[in-house]
């Protein structure tokens, strides 16, 4: 059973996170270790096991990025580490992105930094944009092999945006 049914919830990137926490809240006063203390120690472990599927559930779920991964290794649409490809171009703008940063690290600027920045989250920006409308779609189901491809390339965009932000985060601020 999936996470989706687990809170029997539609399997879609768009989520009403009140719904969510609700079905999750719900779930966890039933099934909290607490409340079967008493129980048989086989209802015991179940109850546990239920409560830990409840929580990596509500994790995965209420944050966008973590149900986009899910729902993509869901309908086996990411490959294995390393064997996924993003659009070329993409690529060229990120070998100019990892000299800027290279250059960063060299010689600190808050100039620099400021442009890497905001030029990362305009990619990040354009790409959401470019799959808005897919987002959008109740039921992933019905999505084409073109739409699928156009959402795993924006999560693999998105990863890739993020590790960068990430090592900026990460220098040491000598600017």
């Amino acid at each position: 059973m999936h996470y989706f049914e687990f809170y029997d919830l539609p399997v879609s990137f768009q989520m009403d996170l009140d719904v969510l926490k609700r079905k999750y809240y719900e779930i966890s006063r039933s099934v909290h270790p607490d409340f079967h203390t008493l129980a048989s120690e086989s209802l015991q472990e179940a109850m546990l096991e239920k409560s830990t599927v409840n929580n990596r559930a509500y994790k995965t779920l209420s944050d966008f990025d973590q149900r986009l991964k899910y729902i993509l290794d869901l309908f086996g649409k990411l490959k294995e580490e390393g064997e996924n490809k993003v659009p070329q171009d993409f690529l060229m703008e990120m070998m100019e992105l990892n000299e800027s940063l290279m250059e960063l690290e060299m010689e600190a600027s808050d100039e620099i930094k400021g442009n890497l920045l905001t030029h990362i989250r305009l990619l990040e920006k354009q790409a959401l944009n470019e799959i808005q409308l897919i987002l959008e779609v109740a039921d992933v189901s019905v999505l084409t092999n073109d739409e699928w491809n156009g959402i795993t390339d924006y999560y693999l965009k998105s990863r890739y945006l993020k590790r960068l932000l990430d090592n900026i985060n990460n220098m040491k601020d000598n600017t």
